[in-house]
């Protein structure tokens, strides 16, 4: 599924899912309308059709006693048609599921009409004696149960409406707490489908940083999560990235080999040149004048560090073909330490740095090494702390026996300039020199410390580095007392088959 697809399908989804609680919400809205418009249709007008009954048998007894007082054509008319009236309101009301109450006061007033006839004959007759008869066995009993019928009809109806209301309150409670729920499943499920289309993506994206970051920083071999062979985007840029390292790490090959051709190329000429130097300086080619002696010395000075470096060069050559060689032998250990701490006390003095090495618990009296390799490990060392370390500074190397005796702890301290923490994994590797090189009393090449770890290496030891910017470094290097003689190509076959 390409990126693309992944985000229409995401976005897609969550619209879905937060649209159906909306949904909800306005299909309950609209039964909440139908529910609240039969309670206007039903109960509410129910009820005003009972208050308007109500008033009809109010103002059909006041034409009943206009009928006795006025004994007159007119009052009976009235009569008559207030008595249709509170029929028509009475039949009304079995559209509004009151039919019992309609028909008891239907009969009361069916009633009453039947004996309407009679007592308009006793009052136009003038017999009062008559009229007031019917009027009390007939008429008010009639308009009495048709009150109380009223009344009771009231007293259901408000029941009923009660009822319906307390249904309705309900359901609109119910209403909003299931649009809560369904508001919060919605909301749930499409942060966690936001989730998994930002994680997706963002995934990638942080592994190709860091892929990039790690190449920029030099690491060839960083190897993406992201698999080649997957269908978006993201796979063919996994494919370019293998096919971009893969060519770089061809042009690195290429350019150690131009290097190790190019020293070796180069050391021949130099030799010459030095060779020519110390003729001169001997007097052969006659006598020198002192500003060509002057000369002479700033041509044999530049000679000698280009043939410095182009040894460094070599070696770091040989080391990477695997051709690097130490040569152990069995050495004084306090007699070298002494040797180098004579070799630092004169620096120490002119830069005003406190130097010290400082022995550890019983040491071996005797170690097998390569001693000119390790003075040269410890000597590059020494030289960096003290070309970052300022004056009043502090360096210390000391010694110590760990794993039973079998291997030797040596620690480089200073108090220099530190080496930043982004930079630490990247400061053994050929040509490398960190961003502190301000602080430096001296430039360097960016190769004492590469040599450094294919001579602990190639010793069978491990060598690493701890700094804090602005507090010091420290330099770990772990050996084992008694070195074998063989090449780096051995050591890594013999690690190889381990």
């Amino acid at each position: 599924m390409t990126l693309r697809s992944r985000l229409a399908i995401g976005l897609v989804t969550i619209a879905i899912i937060l649209v159906g609680p909306l949904l909800f919400a306005i299909q309950s809205l609209y039964r909440l309308h139908d529910d609240a418009k039969a309670l206007r249709d039903q109960e509410f007008a129910a009820s005003l059709l009972i208050g308007r009954l109500r008033e009809g048998l109010n103002d059909l007894r006041r034409q009943e006693l206009a009928l006795l007082f006025s004994k007159d054509v007119a009052a009976r008319d009235a009569m008559d048609k207030q008595v249709r009236h509170v029929a028509a309101m009475a039949d009304s009301m079995s559209h509004y599921q009151l039919p019992a109450y309609a028909r008891d006061i239907g009969s009361s007033i069916r009633q009453v009409a039947e004996a309407a006839p009679a007592e308009y004959e006793a009052a136009l007759a003038n017999n009062p004696k008559v009229a007031d008869s019917l009027s009390a066995r007939v008429f008010v009993p009639a308009l009495s149960h048709a009150d109380s019928t009223v009344i009771v009809a009231e007293h259901e109806l408000q029941n009923r409406t009660t009822a319906r209301v307390a249904a309705q309150a309900t359901t609109i409670s119910r209403t909003a707490s299931v649009s809560m729920i369904a508001l919060m499943l919605a909301l749930l499920v499409a942060g966690a489908v936001a989730f998994w289309l930002t994680r997706s993506i963002n995934q990638p994206i942080h592994d190709l940083k860091s892929g990039m970051q790690a190449v920029a920083d030099g690491d060839l071999e960083y190897k993406l999560r992201i698999p080649p062979d997957r269908s978006d985007e993201f796979g063919q840029l996994a494919q370019s990235f293998l096919e971009m390292t893969r060519q770089l790490g061809e042009l690195d090959k290429l350019k150690a080999e131009f290097v190790s051709v190019a020293s070796h190329e180069l050391k021949t000429p130099i030799n010459v040149m030095l060779g020519y130097l110390q003729l001169m300086e001997e007097g052969i080619y006659g006598p020198l004048t002192p500003k060509q002696q002057d000369v002479h010395k700033t041509l044999g000075l530049q000679a000698n560090t280009l043939l410095r470096l182009v040894k460094q060069l070599l070696d770091v050559s040989r080391f990477e073909a695997g051709g690097g060689r130490v040569e152990p032998r069995h050495i004084n250990l306090e007699n070298m330490l002494a040797e180098l701490e004579d070799a630092f006390h004169v620096l120490a003095v002119q830069r005003e740095v406190q130097f010290c090495i400082r022995r550890n618990g019983d040491l071996p009296r005797e170690v097998v090494w390569d001693q000119d390799r390790i003075n040269e490990v410890l000597g590059n060392l020494l030289s960096n702390a003290f070309k970052f370390t300022p004056r009043g500074g502090t360096i210390e190397l000391s010694l110590e026996q760990v794993d039973g005796g079998g291997r030797l702890l040596m620690e480089v301290r200073d108090t220099g300039a530190g080496i930043p923490p982004e930079q630490l994994h990247r400061i053994f590797d050929k040509f490398y020199q960190a961003d502190n090189q301000g602080s430096a009393h001296a430039k360097g090449t960016g190769l004492g410390l590469a040599i450094a770890k294919q001579i602990v290496d190639a010793h069978g030891g491990t060598i690493s580095c701890e700094s804090t910017l602005g507090v010091g470094t420290t330099f770990k290097i772990t050996l084992p007392t008694r070195v074998a003689r063989r090449s780096s190509m051995q050591r890594a076959l013999s690690e190889t088959a381990g």
